[in-house]
């Protein structure tokens, strides 16, 4: 036992579970054996070392990527990083998620059969704490063109993704059509040189793992499914992009948001009378487990969410999420554009929108010129809209869909 142990603890074997990992994955094998090496047990407790700031300090400090105010300390730690963006997913089996109370902005929309799917942004929000992620899931196109609006090669976090690897199929590639080019998320992310060995991708099935990326099927105590059991810690994400060159500037000295421009910010303004104090929609129909409400709460000036007809709670907090804003975008739905179900959203150009803030609603045109470009806001004359500072929920429904709010 004593050899057992030290040989699964040697440099050596580690080096070749890494290539192994690589070559299951490479020949379509599931890469259960390569995350599968460290269980639950072994997970670090991300209690350890939080509250390493006052909470009472001033907050003066203006977050660029939500504009929620913090305290000097929290922004000289967020000056030395860059944003993550994660794929979280949202199955119903999956639920309550890890660390959606610390994302500064947060992105819901189908990935297949109805099911959403959340880009989840940590920035700011995980200054203090080192924040457990999960559960991680597959890259998807349109998700990909969101995060490359905050700054250059932000670290985007996922496992796996739509893609044409097949280990059974002559060439090593699934037939034509099996994935549609337009939705294969590895082709998409190698041609933005992010994905390679040590690239801003950060994949848990290929150039990621134990102990920054691992699986722990007890994260809800009872065993989850392999597939809802990813798990990420954002201390060792950011730690791991500093080792990759992609902390606050770049191996160049560049620093990510030099292209970057926040939204306009405001403070808490609510409507005395509040218009919009219910808000619900759903994605698909006949998909009730994930239709969405979202109820105001004057006190708070902020809006408690709600999925498939239930509080939607923070696993690690057990307190509801919220939003400052609720930021509902029409885009074009197309799909299944493959035999793989897989949906495809038009992100970039221009379309409708509805600004859910201070208890009022704002007819909106979302607008997002290139994929670099920030996805941002603007009224009828033309006028870029200011959003409270704080926590923002972007909700992408299909195009025709209805928001019933009052």
């Amino acid at each position: 036992m004593k050899n057992l142990t030290s040989l699964l603890g040697s440099k050596k074997f580690m080096v070749f579970v890494s290539y192994l990992g690589v070559y299951l994955l490479a020949s379509g094998t599931s890469w259960a054996l390569f995350s599968y090496i460290k269980e639950p047990n072994e997970i670090v407790d991300v209690s350890e070392g939080r509250n390493r700031i006052d909470p009472n300090l001033p907050k003066t400090e203006e977050c660029p990527i939500n504009g929620k105010m913090y305290s000097k300390p929290e922004r000289e730690i967020w000056e030395t990083r860059r944003p993550i963006t994660a794929v979280i997913e949202n199955h119903a089996d999956s639920r309550p998620q890890s660390g959606l109370s610390n994302a500064d902005v947060i992105y819901e929309v189908v990935a297949e059969g109805g099911i959403t799917r959340f880009l989840s942004v940590f920035y700011c929000g995980v200054s203090v704490d080192d924040i457990k992620v999960a559960p991680i899931r597959s890259a998807r196109v349109y998700l990909v063109d969101w995060a490359a609006g905050y700054g250059k090669k932000p670290i985007f976090v996922h496992i796996g993704g739509a893609n044409n690897i097949c280990g059974n199929c002559p060439g090593g590639v699934k037939p034509v059509g099996q994935v549609a080019r337009e939705a294969d998320a590895f082709r998409f992310l190698e041609s933005m040189s992010w994905r390679s060995a040590k690239g801003n991708a950060f994949d848990g099935g290929t150039n990621i793992g134990y102990p920054i990326i691992v699986r722990d099927q007890y994260r809800l105590d009872e065993k989850s499914a392999w597939e809802h059991s990813v798990v990420g810690l954002t201390d060792k994400i950011f730690k791991e992009a500093e080792n990759r060159g992609f902390s606050y500037e770049d191996v160049k000295g560049e620093a990510w948001n030099k292209n970057f421009t926040s939204w306009k910010f405001n403070d808490d303004s609510p409507l005395s009378t509040p218009k919009a104090t219910q808000i619900s929609f759903e994605f698909w129909s006949n998909k009730s487990d994930y239709d969405v409400s979202w109820k105001y709460e004057k006190e708070g000036n902020r809006y408690l969410r709600f999925n498939g007809g239930k509080e939607h709670v923070d696993h690690e907090t057990n307190l509801q999420l919220f939003a400052k804003n609720v930021v509902v975008i029409f885009v074009k739905e197309r799909g299944p554009v493959d035999k793989e179900g897989h949906m495809f959203y038009t992100t970039t150009g221009e379309g409708e929108a509805l600004i859910f803030q201070n208890g009022d609603v704002v007819q909106a045109v979302w607008r997002k010129r290139t994929q670099d470009d920030q996805l941002r806001f603007f009224d009828s004359k033309g006028v870029e809209i200011t959003l409270v500072r704080g926590e923002t929920w972007i909700e992408a429904i299909p195009v025709g869909n209805k928001v019933d709010y009052n």
